[in-house]
Parts: structure tokens; C-alpha cells; sequence
């Protein structure tokens, strides 16, 4: 029996690309339990991270990015450590990056965020979306096989969000093989390798040009984007938005589609379920979502001394929220470890996070899943695992990110059957 008390999550690899035995086994315990490594303590159940996502007065999100590592200049003393969180971001690498801030300046960096995903956009960019999923389709299945991940799912994801940022058609094969680059041979996330620096001059030069030159096109809306107040941004503050949205969106929604089309592969009986009758695809991506949430985990930092699920919390405790381990807690889903298209209650799963933080690119990703599956079932018949690559039906074999961030396949080898439509 494994003694999952003596293992590290943010080292052991069985743990990083296999954790569910690990939550469940914190669960167990307590679904606010400490882990005893790096002062980490875990939340597992759902309404205690419902409650740590709310509550912006007691949970600082300023080590969302680099957990229990991130490097605090400061030691904590107090039951208030509010002052000394405020004076080190200046310090902290990730003091810019959106989902790492509090309010009120959270609260500002969203709103500009929001202005530039209004419902016209997101329409504008489906129908974008639709064509781009056809071309994609086109190169990925003539041959009956293809590795999904880097066939498909990247470069889809890199290009849906170019286009909703406005970026011009003739640079996205700069920017494909730029995040190619960025992402080749690391297992870390692009906002913690901080792979994405050479976008900041890209979108610079955008915004600058826009605004010395303003044109109808959406790099125009962009650069002239306002704070609630009226106020106009930096550059500065436009090109961290852009790239925050880059960062977050391409890597996570490309987890999302692998997970679902892994999905499809071991249950061939949703195939024909799903191209019967198009509507319950929503459903499935929302438990493609609960099942493998493409957030692995997520961290808050308590600002108070506070009590969580009847667990005290000294000011200074680092929570880590595992976010695939809530959308499994039996007490808000029935039978969690079985997938179900059906799923009544399956919308209220925490993939997405909740709060002030929930994730603006939701409905992004969400049409993104809906566009695949669609048009890869209308394309393709018998979509089927690669023995040669995942092994036979009883030994399946899949290999995972070890990323204690995100949870993705690092490949998925696909074989089908083509269909002309």
C-alpha cells in the first residue's frame, strides 16, 4: 500500500501525473488537511474551496502561480500579514500576471480584460473558429492517424485566441512557431517558465501603432480599451493583458480538447451517441471538464489567521485548491468516478474556478470543445486509441505533464476512419 503521507506531490512523479488515489486519500483525512510538505495545506472538498474562492478578504491569490515556492522577501509574523503580501509584489516575478492579483487593482486588469471579450467578439471568433477546426481537420486526418496534441489541439487553440486578439493573418505562423519554441521540452506551464517574453514586443508594437494609427480592426479595440473610470492604460498594462490571455488560454483549452477526445476513444459508444444528436456535446465537454479538469491546482495564500472547514489557518498558510479533487467529491457529485454525458448537476463542477478569479476565457474554451468534437465526428468514424502508442484495451498506457499546475497528456495517438462530408 502506498504511503501517500511520505510522498512529496510537487516532486513525486507518481503523484503529478496520477494524483487521483493521492486526493482521494487527503479527502479521507479531511478536505482541509495539511500535507506536511512545504507547509502545503490541501483542499479537496468542494464546498471548502467554494469558500476559499469567495472569500477575497481572508485568501490572497498573489502564489497562484508558483504555490508554495514563490519567493516571499519578507518572513510572516501576525495574524495579519495583508501589509507584507502588498509590499512584496513588487518583488515577485508574477506581480503582473492577472490571476495572481487581489483587488482593487484585480479588480481594474479584469475589467479591461472583459472589454476585450464582449458577446460580439465571442461571435466573431466561432465563426472563425468553425473554418479554422475544417483547415486543422484537413492536414490531421487524411492519413487515418494523428498525434492529437501537437496535430490538432495546439496549434487550434494558438490560432482561435490570434484571432480574437486580432492578430494579423499573415503573423500566426510566426506566433505558431513562436509558442513552439517556448513550449519544446519543458514540463512546466508557459506562465512559469515565463516562455511567453517575446510576445510582450510583439504586442507592443501592435498597441503603439494603434494608437498612433487607429484602424477598424480589433488590434485598434485593443490599444484603445478603457478602464472602468475612462481611463486610458499603459502600453504596458494592454500587453499583459494579451499575453495573460495567450498564457492562460492556448495551453489549458489544448488539455481540454486532448482530454475529450480521449474520452471518445475509450468510449466508443458516445461516438454515435453524440453525432445522433449534437446537443448533449456541451454536456460532454462539461464532464470531459469535471473528470480532467486541465487545472490540476490552484493556490491561495491566507492573508488572516483563519479557520477553514473547522481547520485554523495561521496567517501566511499556503492552500493548495485541487481543483480535479472537488470536482470528485462525492458529496456534491453522485457516483464521481464514473463519466456521465447526463450528468445533471454537472455545470457546477470547479474546472473554471469560482469567484473574482473564475476563468474569463471560459466561454472561449467552451465553444472551442463544442467546435472540435463537432466537426471531428462529422469527419471520422471508429476514432480509436493507437495500440502501437497507448497499448491494447485492459493496458492502456498514457503519459502525463509532470506539472503540479496542470494536468495534460503530453501526446495522443489517434487512429480513425476518414469521412468526406
Amino acid at each position: 500500500m502506498t504511503d501517500f503521507d511520505a510522498l512529496d506531490f510537487f516532486t513525486d512523479e507518481s503523484l503529478l501525473t496520477d494524483p487521483v488515489a493521492y486526493f482521494e486519500h487527503l479527502r479521507g483525512q479531511c478536505p482541509v488537511q495539511p500535507t506536511g510538505h512545504h507547509g502545503v495545506v490541501a483542499v479537496t472538498g468542494y464546498d471548502e474551496a467554494a469558500e476559499v474562492y469567495r472569500d477575497n478578504e481572508n485568501f490572497s491569490a498573489i502564489n497562484t502561480v508558483f504555490g508554495p515556492f514563490t519567493p516571499f522577501p519578507a518572513p510572516f509574523e501576525g495574524d495579519n500579514i495583508t501589509g507584507i503580501l502588498e509590499d512584496s509584489r513588487g518583488q515577485l516575478l508574477s506581480s503582473d500576471i492577472l490571476a495572481t492579483m487581489d483587488p482593487p487593482r484585480h479588480t481594474r486588469e479584469r475589467a479591461l480584460l472583459m472589454r476585450l471579450m464582449t458577446p460580439k467578439r465571442l461571435r466573431e471568433n466561432e465563426e472563425f473558429m468553425w473554418r479554422l477546426a475544417d483547415e486543422r481537420l484537413d492536414d490531421a486526418l487524411p492519413g487515418g492517424r494523428c498525434e492529437f496534441v501537437g496535430d490538432y489541439a495546439r496549434p487550434y487553440t494558438l490560432l482561435v485566441i490570434a484571432d480574437l486578439l486580432g492578430v494579423p493573418r499573415e503573423q500566426h505562423q510566426v506566433f505558431r512557431e513562436g509558442f513552439q519554441q517556448a513550449a519544446a521540452g519543458s514540463s512546466q506551464t508557459l506562465v512559469e517558465q515565463n516562455a511567453l517574453a517575446w510576445l510582450y514586443g510583439y504586442f507592443a508594437e501592435y498597441v503603439e501603432d494603434r494608437r498612433r494609427t487607429p484602424r477598424d480592426d480589433v488590434l485598434t479595440q485593443l490599444a484603445e480599451a478603457k478602464y472602468p473610470d475612462g481611463s486610458a492604460p499603459e502600453v504596458l498594462a494592454v500587453v499583459h493583458v494579451a499575453v495573460f490571455l495567450f498564457a492562460a488560454g492556448q495551453d489549458t483549452t489544448a488539455r481540454l480538447l486532448s482530454s475529450a477526445l480521449k474520452y471518445l476513444a475509450e468510449y466508443p459508444e458516445l461516438q454515435d451517441a453524440l453525432r445522433a444528436d449534437r446537443a448533449r456535446i456541451p454536456s460532454f465537454i462539461e464532464e470531459c471538464l469535471r473528470m480532467d479538469s486541465p487545472i490540476k491546482s490552484d493556490f491561495r495564500m491566507t492573508k488572516r489567521t483563519t479557520t477553514l472547514g473547522g481547520v485554523t489557518l495561521p496567517a501566511g498558510t499556503p492552500l493548495a485548491i485541487f481543483n480535479s479533487a472537488t470536482n470528485r467529491d462525492p458529496g456534491r457529485f453522485t457516483d464521481p468516478s464514473e463519466f456521465r454525458v447526463d450528468r445533471a448537476n454537472v455545470r457546477e463542477h470547479i474546472a473554471f474556478g469560482r469567484g473574482i478569479h473564475s476563468c474569463p476565457g471560459a466561454p472561449l474554451a467552451r465553444s472551442e470543445g463544442r467546435v472540435t468534437v463537432d466537426r471531428i465526428l462529422s469527419r471520422t468514424r471508429d476514432i480509436r486509441f493507437s495500440e502501437e502508442h497507448h497499448g491494447p484495451a485492459g493496458r492502456r498506457r498514457f503519459e502525463y505533464e509532470p506539472n503540479w499546475l496542470i494536468s495534460g497528456l503530453r501526446g495522443l495517438h489517434l487512429e480513425f476512419t476518414p469521412v468526406d462530408c
